[in-house]
């Protein structure tokens, strides 16, 4: 991987803008910059820590330990004797970060994947709570996706998300439909957006008559909703997401620490 970007002098001497973080939390600041903005995609080897230390002009050991924190975090995977990569969803250990509900039975392999029902893609102009939701401005455009997740047969998730309109121009459902891979893998392949981070709020509800229907419940069936968030690098708004999940064979499943 070539590293011919230009040197970026160490934060440390740019008296101008003093900064009072840590010369590693600086150094993996920059990385991010350059993740951001494309340098590496997802998938392709970063520089070395080597090549890294002498573009920054600091230690291999402070690169080290950003890129350490860029790895607990997701956004970067160390491969043992091959190097560190950007992390992607295309990656089994990382595509199902986001998904939560587990079968009671805990064997997840045995349920494999979900099948998955494009229900509507529309172009819309966004109500306040979306456009508040994802930093737009009211009436921007927004693209709104219903699909319904089934497994062995059973409908046991329906989501409805609404997505900003220009990074996601040229989204329909017939691509939706096509796709095989998860949703983020699409993003991150086809426009460039890479979900790495992402927040919820979850509580008990009862669906309404079209909720019910496609989930195949009644409208007394109580219901978990979970509302995400999910940015891409730097904390920027991507996607808006609410779910609501069945809970009479599954679980919402989450690890803390």
């Amino acid at each position: 991987m070539s590293t011919s970007a230009p040197i970026v002098p160490s934060p440390l001497v740019e008296a101008a803008t003093p900064s009072f973080s840590p010369l590693y939390q600086q150094i993996k600041s920059l990385i991010l910059q350059s993740l951001q903005a494309g340098e590496w995609k997802p998938g392709e080897p970063i520089p070395s820590e080597m090549d890294l230390a002498a573009r920054f002009r600091v230690s291999q050991g402070t690169v080290r330990k950003a890129i350490d924190e860029l790895a607990a975090e997701n956004l970067v995977i160390r491969r043992q004797g091959k190097g560190t990569f950007v992390a992607t969803h295309a990656e089994q250990n990382v595509q199902y970060r986001f998904l939560k509900l587990v079968p009671d039975s805990g064997d997840t392999q045995t349920e494999g994947p979900a099948e998955r029902t494009i229900v509507d893609c529309k172009r819309l102009r966004a109500a306040s709570d979306v456009a508040r939701a994802l930093a737009l401005r009211t009436g921007d455009a927004v693209l709104q996706v219903r699909r319904v997740l089934a497994y062995a047969g059973v409908p046991t998730i329906l989501e409805d998300l609404w997505l900003p309109g220009t990074p996601f121009k040229g989204l329909t459902a017939e691509r939706l439909r096509e796709w095989r891979g998860p949703m983020y893998a699409m993003f991150e392949t086809e426009f460039g957006v890479r979900m790495v981070r992402a927040q919820e709020q979850i509580r008990a509800v009862l669906p309404d008559a079209s909720q019910a229907a496609l989930l195949s419940v009644s409208v007394a069936t109580p219901l978990l909703s979970v509302e995400r968030i999910a940015h891409t690098y730097n904390d920027a708004p991507m996607e808006l997401r609410r779910g609501l999940y069945r809970t009479d064979t599954h679980h919402y499943r989450n690890a803390l620490g």
